[in-house]
């Protein structure tokens, strides 16, 4: 790993925008494809630039192997569920609020992996991080403007997608000594098996007449949000580490206000701001714990 140059802060940006501008695009998709339809979507046109580059640099691709099940276990767990759950829940709150949610991520990730990892136990400075992050989702529950009665399924349903996410993330530790783009494709590859069928029977997205936009943020959902995306966090974390590439965390929720607002005008309600500095402060102190030893508890 190398110290990062500032190359490598405007790659981590850019990854930082793409990851964030997919929330406003989910919204955007909703308005003609129902959920299933552009989770399926989303994972079939990410797979091919992932598939194309483990073909070009002969990558084998492992996902019809011995290790099958593992593969198709996390493209259910960390594509399917969380895909679907982000795009049924947007279609009722605002853009910015998913992006809120779902960098609330990092925070579960550590309660988890107390439980089920052997190196990652929580201490005293990882407690305080998870409390001060998760009183920000609490508070951001607490905004009658943006969140009532007819949408907090729908913000619940997210932050439960997001969860799906760490759980897949610590099945792919499982499988941690393969390569990242052999993983990434195996599980893409499983996520689309699983959803063709469900497609077809819940929603028959050959019968839609979808806009124009709709169509356009799909396509970019898949393409640069799923698919460049993936292959563009391999490049952080082969140069700079995990470490580096984690800090994206804390620009998702920043730059998911600020596009949220541009594209879609969205409402920015000072519980918002406040609810994301604290989710921001609780990632900050959780990912400077792993940096130092502290005392566990």
């Amino acid at each position: 790993m190398r110290e990062p140059k500032l190359s490598d802060y405007a790659l981590l940006t850019i990854l930082a925008l793409i990851w964030a501008s997919a929330f406003f695009n989910i919204k955007i998709a909703t308005y003609s494809y129902g959920p299933v339809t552009i989770a399926f979507l989303r994972i079939f046109l990410g797979t091919i630039p992932v598939v194309g580059l483990c073909l070009y640099k002969k990558i084998k691709i492992e996902a019809f192997t011995k290790d099958w099940y593992w593969f198709a276990a996390i493209g259910l767990i960390n594509l399917v569920i969380p895909f679907f759950l982000i795009a049924y829940g947007v279609q009722k709150v605002q853009s910015n609020l998913a992006a809120i949610l779902m960098a609330s991520t990092p925070l579960s990730a550590t309660l988890l992996a107390h439980f089920f990892t052997k190196n990652e136990k929580i201490n005293l400075t990882k407690v305080i991080g998870v409390l001060i992050g998760f009183s920000g989702i609490v508070f951001l529950f607490s905004d009658n403007i943006l969140i009532n009665q007819d949408n907090f399924m729908s913000a619940l349903l997210i932050l439960i997608g997001s969860t799906f996410y760490v759980i897949g993330g610590l099945l792919t530790i499982r499988i941690g000594n393969k390569k990242n783009e052999n993983v990434t494709a195996s599980i893409l590859i499983w996520a689309t098996i699983f959803l063709i069928p469900i497609t077809v029977y819940t929603e028959q997205p050959w019968n839609l007449n979808p806009s124009i936009e709709s169509t356009i943020s799909v396509v970019y959902l898949g393409i640069f949000a799923t698919g460049f995306a993936w292959l563009l966090r391999f490049k952080i974390l082969v140069t700079n580490g995990l470490v580096f590439q984690a800090q994206v965390a804390y620009l998702i929720p920043i730059f998911g206000i600020i596009l949220g607002f541009i594209f879609l005008n969205e409402l920015i309600t000072p519980k918002v701001i406040i609810a994301v500095f604290a989710v921001i402060i609780g990632i900050y102190l959780v990912k400077k714990s792993n940096t130092k030893k502290v005392t566990s508890i």
